[in-house]
């Protein structure tokens, strides 16, 4: 599945490692990408392992604030 998600306070470089790393923590997830000029992050996930709720879950855990 593929899914886009707007992180609204996204705008260093730091933000963009916290939320690399909160995507690594997810099993399921199998790619993605993070456009901080946009302050979105495309996501490639598996849904039999993960919920886009866990995802989302995971980056506000980092401190941001996740739309879909």
């Amino acid at each position: 599945m593929n899914i886009s998600l707007k992180v609204s306070n996204m705008k260093t470089n730091s933000d963009v490692s916290k939320i690399k790393e909160a995507m690594g923590g997810n099993d399921g997830v199998v790619a993605c990408e993070i456009l901080q000029d946009k302050g979105e992050i495309q996501i490639v996930y598996d849904e039999k392992l993960v919920t886009v709720e866990k995802i989302i879950s995971s980056v506000e855990d980092k401190g941001y604030s996740v739309s879909r």
